[in-house]
């Protein structure tokens, strides 16, 4: 094992994809000679060289167009985009190319394209560099749509979606690039855990408390605090937002009968929103009391100052394990 940072881990999952198969071609702003603005790909065009490092104009509708042109000749490209807020130029490509061309060519082509989307708030950043747009690609059928909350499972889900044959949009949560893990660079890529399921980060009782990104972090500090006062949560990182592995999910919450789901994006039409939807389906008779979500507030991102105002905290989420478990002294609402 070996203990690297977040972003250390994507560029060596990068590294090692390029080594496994020559058809991985990287494309994005200043991702070479500079290795990105947040050095995720430092190193790569030394030892890939500028055929397989690629600089590209500030163009994101054209570097996903030449994207899927690479991918219709047979090569694996992965896109860096340089903030989460300027994806938006590439939407149309995304959505009406990425996503539709294998469907439309009834399978004959393939897009094994992927997105890396440095994403979400808690950096401090300027206007269009904290957005969480997720929700979007969620509801666009065809794209696979996966976020990472520590370095191994960066690591490891960052050489699986490049391996992959369908399209990724694959969020990586900035505000984590520097916190460390272990990281196990040996072993197999075919003895990791398929990207699409979720993983049970700590096993409870009481409530399931389910989050993703940057928020699985916050919900353990939740589940340690709770703790203190009696309260057994299990906490649920989803990995893959599309698909769910509601499975898993659903295991979980038949267990505990009640539910909180927590995320950074907007609260109207999120994440959160489908994931209740659906455990409600699967699970009615099962739960105990009615599903909570914890979200961002329905405003644009907010200036620096304002963004611990805005995202989901400890408190927050006490407050919804509170409400679900009808314990006393929680605030009123139908939604934190």
């Amino acid at each position: 094992m070996t203990e690297l940072t977040l972003g250390k881990a994507l560029g060596a999952g990068l590294r090692q994809a390029m080594h496994d198969d020559d058809r991985v071609v990287l494309l994005g702003e200043d991702i070479g000679k500079l290795g990105g603005v947040f050095r995720i790909t430092d190193g790569l065009l030394d030892e890939f060289g500028a055929a397989r490092v690629v600089d590209t104009p500030l163009a994101e509708s054209g570097i996903v167009g030449t994207a899927v042109g690479l991918a219709f000749r047979g090569y694996r490209p992965v896109v860096e985009i340089q903030f989460d807020g300027f994806v938006y130029p590439a939407f149309d490509q995304i959505v009406a190319q990425v996503a539709k061309l294998h469907y439309r060519t009834q399978g004959r082509v393939r897009m094994p394209i992927t997105i890396r989307i440095p994403w979400a708030g808690g950096i401090g950043a300027a206007e269009h560099h904290s957005e969480s747009p997720e929700a979007y690609f969620v509801h666009t059928a065809g794209l696979r749509v996966i976020a990472v909350s520590n370095p191994e499972d960066a690591y490891r889900s960052l050489r699986q979606a490049i391996a992959s044959d369908d399209p990724v949009i694959f969020f990586e949560p900035k505000r984590l690039y520097h916190h460390k893990g272990e990281v196990d660079l040996d072993a197999p890529l075919a003895d990791a855990p398929p990207m699409g399921l979720a993983r049970v980060v700590r096993t409870g009782t009481d409530a399931t408390l389910i989050a993703y990104g940057a928020m699985v972090a916050t919900a353990m500090d939740a589940a340690e605090a709770a703790a203190d006062e009696g309260v057994s949560l299990e906490v649920i990182d989803l990995r893959s937002l599309s698909p769910v592995d509601y499975d898993s999910v659903a295991a979980s919450v038949r267990k505990t009968g009640r539910v909180v789901v927590a995320h950074e994006a907007s609260r109207e039409a999120g994440v959160a929103a489908e994931v209740i939807a659906s455990l409600t389906e699967r699970c009615f008779e099962y739960l105990e009391s009615a599903p909570l979500r914890v979200t961002g507030h329905d405003v644009p991102y907010p200036p620096a100052k304002l963004e611990k105002f805005h995202l989901p905290d400890l408190d927050r989420l006490l407050d919804a394990v509170d409400r679900v478990l009808d314990r006393p002294n929680s605030l009123t609402g139908a939604d934190a």
